[in-house]
C-alpha cells in the first residue's frame, strides 16, 4: 500500500510546526507564487499569538507517488489528551529533539505513549545550527531514554537524522545539504506501511471537526475492511450500545483540505459525514457484523477549578453569553472534542466544577470561551487528591530547570520551600541541570517567582509522575491585596498617594467596583482603600491640574498569571475585554463575619 502515517512529536518549542512547513514546501502542496506564511499547521488565533501547538491536526502530502499522512501534536503535557487519541492513528513517530536541551520531560511523556502502542520511532535532531549544540551526546540521552521506557530491540535500533528545520536541511550526518528529503526518504524506508487486518469494516473515531454545512464530521482511521459512501454502518457506542447510521459523504485528507471519495480502504485516515451522536472513541463498525474497537485510555485530569457565572456589579457589560444554560452548553460542547476535560455540576445552578491536566489546558479554555462572547468567573486551581490505602494522596510532578549556574542556589531554595526534593544536579556547559519531585500544589505560581529570582534566565518544564502522600502545607503568596473600598473612576491623585503601599493593577479613569483587588500590598495582610477620591477645589488652585502626579505603570498579568495569584477567597472576572482581580465576598462586612466564622470553626 502506498500510505505511511506518521505522527510528529517533540517538547515544546523543539520545532515541530517548522518541520511540518518545510515538509508541505517541500512536496509542492502550495504553487511557488502562493503566499503561506510561517506556522501553516497552527491556524488557531490562540496558538499563533502564544507560539505553541493546541489541537493535533492532520496533512496528507505526496512524495515520490507515496501518500504521507503527516500529524502534527502538541507539545504541552498539559495537552496530552490530544496526543493520546490521535497517535492511534499512525504507524511511525518522528521524534524531534533540540540538539542542546536533548529529550525534555514532555519528550519523555509523548514517547511512552507512543512506544506502548507499538510506532516505530525515527529521531531527529533538530537545531544543530545553534551555538554550544551538543548533537552526540543528546544522540546518547535519547538512547538512554528509548532504554528507560523499555522500547523493543527494533524500537531501540531507531534511525536518526540532524539538521536544522530553519534553515530547511536534514543528513544522516552533521554535513548540511539543501533540502529536508532525507526526512522524507526515511519515512518511506523505515515507517511500515499500515497494517491491514482481514475482516468486516472498524474505524475508530479520534477527532471530529464541523462544518456549518454539513454538521459533525467523524475523523479516524480505517483499521479493517472498506468504508463507502451511502453505505449502512452501526455506530459502536462507549456504553456498549449499537446506534444504526449511514454515511452520507466521504472524505480523504489532500494537501491542507479535503477531497471527496466514493471509498477508502483500510490503512487511510478519513473524514465521514452523516453520522449523528458519536463521540470520540466509539467505533464506526460493519452493520450485518459489528465489533468494537478497544476505548482509547486518557490520562486522568490533575487539577480543578469552579466556573460561574460572572455576578459582579460589571456583569453583561461586554459579552453577549452571561447566563448559567450559556455556561453549561458551552463546557458541554468543549467535552466532545476535549477528551481530557471533566464537567461536574454542583449543588448551586450557576457554578461547575471543571477538572483539566494543568492550568494551561483550563487557561486555554478560558481565553477562547473569552473571546466567543462568554463572560464567566473562575476559581482557585486546586489538585485532585485521591485516597489510596486509607492515606490521602496528592498528584507530585518531576520539574525539571535549567538555569545558568550562578542562580541554581536562589532556584533550590525556591523549590524546597515548596516542599520539593531535588533528585539530580548536573552541569551543562555554563548551566546547571536541576531535576526536582515536587507537589503539583507547589508549582502554582512558581513560574514567575523563578523568573524574577534568576533574572528571567531559567527555562522551567515539569510532567505528572504519581499520586504520592499530602505533603502538608504549603506556603502561598506572601503579600496580601489592595481592594477597592467603593464604586467609580480611579483617579491620578488616588493612586498617586496609595503608590507606597503597593504595585496597582490598574490605571488612572479605570472603573472599580467595592471588593475588587486594585494592587499587591506590600506587606502580608489585606488592606481596603479608596482609589476614587479627587483632589477637593481649593482657592489656591483648580481640581483637575493633576499634571505633576508620577504614576507607576501598573502590572499587566495574563491569564495563567492570574490564576497562580489568586488566593481561596478571590476569583477572577473574565469579559471578552478585561481580565479583573476580585474579592467572593464583594461587602468587606460579610469579609470580616467570615473571617471570624472561619477563626472559631
Amino acid at each position: 500500500m502506498n500510505i505511511r502515517n506518521i505522527a510528529i512529536i517533540a517538547h515544546v518549542d523543539h520545532g515541530k510546526t517548522t518541520l511540518v512547513d518545510k515538509i508541505i514546501h517541500a512536496t509542492q502542496v502550495f504553487r511557488d507564487n502562493q503566499e503561506t506564511g510561517e506556522l501553516i499547521m497552527d491556524n488557531n488565533d490562540l496558538e499563533r499569538e502564544r507560539g505553541i501547538t493546541i489541537l493535533a491536526k492532520n496533512i496528507s502530502v505526496n512524495y515520490k507517488g507515496v501518500k504521507i499522512n503527516v500529524i502534527d501534536t502538541p507539545g504541552h503535557a498539559d495537552f496530552g489528551g490530544e496526543v493520546e487519541r490521535v497517535l492511534k492513528m499512525a504507524d511511525g513517530v518522528l521524534l524531534l529533539v533540540d540538539a542542546f536541551e536533548g529529550p525534555m520531560p514532555q519528550t519523555r511523556f509523548v514517547l511512552q505513549k507512543a512506544l506502548n502502542l507499538g510506532l516505530h520511532p525515527i529521531v531527529v535532531i533538530n537545531k544543530v545550527d545553534k551555538p554550544n549544540c551538543r548533537p552526540d551526546e543528546v544522540h546518547d540521552a535519547v538512547f538512554e531514554l528509548f532504554f528507560q521506557l523499555d522500547a523493543t530491540e527494533d524500537q531501540l535500533n531507531f534511525p536518526t537524522l540532524y539538521g536544522s528545520s530553519k534553515q530547511g536541511w536534514f543528513n544522516t550526518s552533521l554535513t548540511p545539504t539543501d533540502n529536508i528529503n532525507a526526512v522524507l526518504d526515511m519515512i518511506l524506508e523505515k515507517v511500515p506501511a499500515p497494517k491491514v487486518n482481514e475482516g468486516t469494516l472498524q474505524m475508530q473515531i479520534t477527532s471530529l471537526d464541523y462544518s456549518s454545512f454539513l454538521g459533525r464530521i467523524a475523523i479516524g482511521r480505517v483499521s479493517r475492511g472498506v468504508v463507502a459512501e451511502g453505505q449502512n454502518i452501526q455506530l459502536c457506542k462507549l456504553d456498549g450500545s449499537m446506534v444504526r447510521g449511514k454515511v452520507k459523504e466521504l472524505y480523504t485528507f489532500e494537501g491542507m483540505g479535503k477531497k471527496r471519495v466514493t471509498e477508502v480502504s483500510a490503512g487511510d485516515i478519513c473524514a465521514v459525514v452523516g453520522i449523528e451522536g458519536f463521540q470520540i472513541g466509539e467505533t464506526i463498525a460493519d452493520f450485518e457484523q459489528p465489533e468494537a474497537l478497544p476505548v482509547i485510555a486518557i490520562d486522568e485530569p490533575t487539577m480543578n477549578m469552579q466556573f460561574s457565572i460572572n455576578n459582579s456589579p460589571f456583569f453583561g457589560r461586554e459579552g453577549k453569553f452571561v447566563t448559567s444554560r450559556n455556561l453549561r452548553d458551552r463546557l458541554m460542547k468543549e467535552l466532545e472534542k476535549n477528551l481530557a476535560l471533566r464537567v461536574q455540576d454542583t449543588d448551586d445552578a450557576d457554578k461547575f466544577l471543571v477538572y483539566g491536566r494543568g492550568i494551561l489546558h483550563l487557561s486555554v479554555l478560558i481565553e477562547t470561551m473569552r473571546r466567543e462572547g462568554y463572560e464567566l468567573t473562575v476559581g482557585q486551581p486546586q489538585v485532585i487528591t485521591k485516597e489510596i490505602n486509607g492515606q490521602k494522596c496528592e498528584p507530585y510532578e518531576v520539574l525539571v530547570v535549567d538555569v545558568p549556574s550562578d542562580f541554581s542556589g536562589k532556584v533550590i531554595d525556591l523549590v524546597t520551600q515548596r516542599k520539593g526534593e531535588m533528585l539530580i544536579m548536573e552541569s551543562k556547559g555554563e548551566m546547571q541541570h536541576l531535576e526536582f519531585d515536587v507537589p503539583s500544589r507547589g508549582l502554582i505560581g512558581l513560574r514567575s517567582q523563578m523568573l524574577t529570582a534568576t533574572a528571567g534566565e531559567a527555562v522551567m518544564a515539569h510532567r505528572f509522575s504519581e499520586y504520592k502522600p499530602w505533603k502538608g502545607v504549603i506556603p502561598g503568596r506572601n503579600n496580601g491585596v489592595l481592594i477597592a473600598k467603593q464604586a467609580g473612576s480611579s483617579t491620578g491623585y488616588s493612586l498617586d498617594k496609595l503608590q507606597d503601599r503597593g504595585s496597582f493593577f490598574i490605571d488612572p479613569g479605570e472603573e472599580v467596583y467595592a471588593g475588587m483587588i486594585v494592587a499587591e500590598h506590600i506587606k502580608p495582610g489585606d488592606l481596603n482603600v479608596n482609589v476614587v477620591e479627587g483632589k477637593k477645589l481649593t482657592n489656591m488652585r483648580a481640581s483637575g491640574s493633576d499634571a505633576a502626579t508620577n504614576i507607576a505603570p501598573k502590572i499587566q498579568m495574563s491569564l495563567e498569571e492570574c490564576m497562580e495569584y489568586i488566593q481561596q477567597d478571590e476569583c477572577i472576572e473574565c469579559t471578552p475585554q478585561s481580565i479583573r482581580l476580585r474579592k467572593i465576598l464583594l461587602d468587606e462586612n460579610d469579609r470580616v463575619k467570615y473571617a471570624k466564622a472561619m477563626k472559631t470553626s
